[in-house]
């Protein structure tokens, strides 16, 4: 649950730093489609209202530890997805019904990041008559990335170096028999941060039953890298090019967001990626049963 919330969480502020940095949507010439448009907005504008309101609802009780605010942060939780999920029907009926003009091609780009794998691959239609709109480029290009980290494909290396300065290569772990996840994090980001906590614990209940784990860091600098690993209790091996966005995981994995992560078994295949906090409890828990 608490996933999806700050999923939901990071699209609206994504859409809010286009805006204010001068990102905006090309105008619709057509009168027909312009009104048919400003009419479907119409329709989100109370919902995304009610995003908002429980969104800081949420964050006022984030570090409240007792159990009533557990209690309020389920709630919450509960009605934002609810919300949310009834925005997103509303974008797939907006999408399916305006296949023959450019329309999904807004609607697209403003949710991409709410459909799975197979659902944007069908979305980016070549055959549509929105395809080609400027307004595809991000979802294709998303959508582009992920293809990398799908389960089926076999892995592929990455050549860096670890905290002590030596060469290491992805194939020194994987595909020698452990189930092994490699996590895409940098010490500046605060969900990876956030997220750390579950991946240590998955490392203390698994490490000794076939289970390992490999730190890519999306770092600059050594020091600040280094010192993340030892405040969050990072024991497993670790690798970084200090490229930052330019890491090479972002190209060869499609990685364009953190934290991130993909699952690979012991033959070296693709399993899983993106897994968190329970997700990926329960899933290695599936597998080591």
């Amino acid at each position: 649950m608490r996933k999806k919330i700050l999923l939901a969480a990071a699209i609206m502020m994504s859409i809010a730093a286009q805006a204010q940095t001068g990102v905006k949507m090309p105008e619709i010439q057509d009168a027909t489609l312009k009104a048919k448009y400003e009419a479907f907005m119409e329709q989100l504008k109370a919902p995304n209202e009610q995003l908002a309101v429980e969104y800081q609802n949420y964050m006022v009780l984030q570090g409240d530890t007792s159990s009533a605010a557990a209690a309020k942060r389920a709630e919450i939780e509960n009605r934002f997805n609810s919300v949310q999920q009834q925005m997103v029907d509303l974008y797939r009926k907006a999408i399916r019904e305006n296949r023959d003009n450019i329309l999904p091609a807004y609607f697209i780009a403003q949710t991409f990041r709410n459909y799975d794998y197979a659902e944007l691959k069908e979305l980016c239609d070549s055959t549509t008559a929105y395809y080609n709109h400027q307004m595809m480029a991000q979802p294709k290009m998303y959508l582009a990335s992920i293809e990398k980290r799908q389960p089926g494909r076999t892995f592929a290396d990455l050549q860096m170096k670890d905290l002590a300065g030596n060469d290491i290569t992805l194939s020194q772990f994987v595909g020698k028999g452990k189930y092994v996840l490699v996590d895409f994090w940098a010490s500046w980001c605060g969900p990876c941060r956030q997220e750390m906590p579950n991946v240590v614990k998955s490392y203390a209940q698994y490490k000794d039953k076939g289970y390992e784990i490999v730190g890519v860091s999306f770092d600059q600098k050594q020091e600040p890298w280094k010192k993340a690993v030892d405040e969050l209790g990072m024991t497993w091996p670790q690798m970084s090019d200090l490229k930052g966005w330019q890491c090479q995981a972002n190209e060869v994995y499609g990685v364009n967001s953190i934290p991130s992560n993909v699952l690979i078994d012991p033959q070296g295949i693709i399993i899983a990626h993106d897994l968190r906090g329970e997700e990926l409890l329960n899933r290695l828990e599936e597998i080591f049963k």
